[in-house]
């Protein structure tokens, strides 16, 4: 542990380099950006900024884009309290009695809650990451291919329950996103699978047009048909500091809201909506004022906002230590760190020191900076607010245009990218989430990677991932992950989450 510290202070020292402090600030500026803005969010805001990382240091393009995911889930609480509409998905839960405390004239109060709740929890998320990193990492770099192949297997699985609506759906999402993601020459051959003889696709499918257009060009088609009206703003922001009977109803929510979100935010699929949703109902049911809720109960909205936020930083655990990206916006980290030539998992920590600790330091610098930035600013973010989309989003698709040409000069993937936009369109009319196809995608060519290599050390013989009992327990976990889905307890709260999201 105190190994640990001492890396983290080295670490202090690469986030605190001039370049990556600017990078840091950046990213959680454009986070609370977008959060404060419906409609756009941090996966379509990564996906459209991935081109720009190719001319960045690894250390400072991962820096930026870990800012921006994690500055998200304070801006979203901006809306979700003043306009009852949610920046960001995790910000839902807000609504319900952030929204109702800023009719009732403590917005002011409201906003603080949420913002030093949301600091506790970044900063708690944080050293969590100092400590148990390590640990994690050990464990890593002792698993074997077949174990390795067994876990990413468990997370495609876990992602599948925990994703939106039809299980069948999201099933069908992760297959879509293997499929995709084994396009191009077999690594082992050279034999071109799926290329449709196109010489374009000779090196497979790029992720960033995969990602700019199913996220950056999906989500302007998205919002332009479902239109802009956003009314009911709360005008009177009042007092940016909550009363002494605030502080003590929220400090104990607060607590229990980081220790939950920190818990899921580990697990594959689950992550900030998970811990959010979770939260929320914990509360309700701790409460002896259950009534208050959806009426402006403090618990309501410190718990939940606590929960997203420490679910934000945790979730960055088995992604640098396992190689793991337990939701769809780390899973575009991971296509960050490639276009970098990094490969996740644990040997990041032993071969890049530099780059592993600095990205952690570099969390706790920019959870002191939104706090800065989200409660003296809040009146600037307001303003934002009122830019009609109809201004915004020309700019937005040029923008997603121009960073996919940039990367190879290849107007094909341009084109790429406009039919992955169009693709995430159609999936989202049809209620199916593209996050399990990304995880697919990503997942994809390293789940046969492990399993080639798993069956070549053992000779062919399948067995291999039945006699080594990690493997086995990994790949047993996998299989029974879906069928809680029907127990009737698990199933009806994961149908209750949905639906109170929609």
């Amino acid at each position: 542990m105190i190994q640990s510290l001492e890396y983290f202070l080295s670490g202090l020292g690469v986030a605190l380099e001039p370049t990556n402090l600017l990078f840091c600030f950046f990213g959680v500026l454009c986070g609370t950006l977008i959060g404060v803005l419906p409609g756009i969010g941090p996966v379509a805001t990564i996906a459209m900024l991935l081109p720009v990382t190719f001319y960045l240091t690894p250390v400072a393009a991962l820096i930026m884009l870990a800012g921006i995911y994690y500055g998200s889930q304070y801006g979203g609480s901006t809306t979700s309290i003043l306009m009852r509409v949610p920046g960001e998905s995790a910000s839902v839960v807000t609504c319900l009695d952030g929204y109702e405390m800023a009719r009732r004239g403590r917005a002011g109060s409201a906003l603080a809650i949420a913002a030093l709740g949301s600091f506790f929890a970044g900063i708690v998320g944080t050293m969590l990451n100092v400590l148990f990193g390590p640990e994690f990492a050990r464990i890593a770099l002792s698993f074997g291919s077949a174990e390795y192949f067994g876990l990413m297997v468990l997370g495609l699985s876990v992602s599948i329950v925990m994703s939106h609506g039809s299980m069948i759906g999201a099933l069908g999402m992760v297959c879509l996103g293997l499929l995709l993601g084994s396009v191009g020459r077999d690594i082992n051959t050279g034999f071109p699978r799926l290329t449709f003889d196109l010489p374009e696709l000779s090196d497979g499918i790029g992720f960033v047009p995969l990602a700019v257009g199913l996220f950056g060009i999906a989500e302007v088609m998205r919002n332009l048909d479902a239109g802009e009206a956003f009314t009911g703003m709360v005008q009177k922001i009042g007092r940016l500091w909550p009363s002494r009977e605030e502080g003590r109803r929220a400090t104990p929510a607060v607590l229990r809201g980081t220790l939950l979100g920190t818990l899921l935010g580990i697990l594959p699929g689950g992550g900030s909506i998970l811990a959010s949703f979770t939260s929320y109902g914990l509360e309700k049911r701790l409460s002896r004022r259950p009534q208050e809720f959806g009426n402006g109960a403090v618990e309501g909205l410190a718990g939940p906002e606590s929960a997203n936020n420490a679910a934000a930083q945790a979730s960055f655990i088995p992604l640098l230590t396992l190689g793991i990206p337990p939701n769809a916006v780390l899973a575009l980290l991971v296509g960050g760190m490639m276009i970098h030539g990094i490969t996740p998992g644990p040997t990041v920590m032993t071969e890049q020191p530099a780059l592993f600790w600095g990205l952690i330091a570099s969390m706790l610098i920019g959870n002191i900076m939104l706090v800065i930035i989200n409660l003296p600013l809040v009146g600037i973010w307001v303003q934002f607010l009122k830019i009609p989309y109809r201004f915004m989003f020309p700019a937005i698709f040029l923008f997603c245009c121009i960073g996919v040409y940039g990367v190879n000069s290849s107007s094909f993937e341009v084109l790429l990218a406009v039919g992955f936009g169009l693709l995430g369109f159609l999936l989202s009319k049809l209620g199916l989430e593209a996050a399990p196809l990304v995880l697919g995608f990503v997942l994809g060519p390293l789940i046969e990677d492990h399993l080639r290599r798993a069956l070549t050390l053992s000779d062919g013989d399948p067995t291999v991932f039945a006699t080594r009992p990690v493997a086995a327990v990994l790949l047993l976990l996998a299989v029974l992950a879906p069928c809680l889905v029907l127990l009737p307890q698990f199933g009806r709260r994961r149908r209750e989450i949905f639906q109170e999201e929609a």
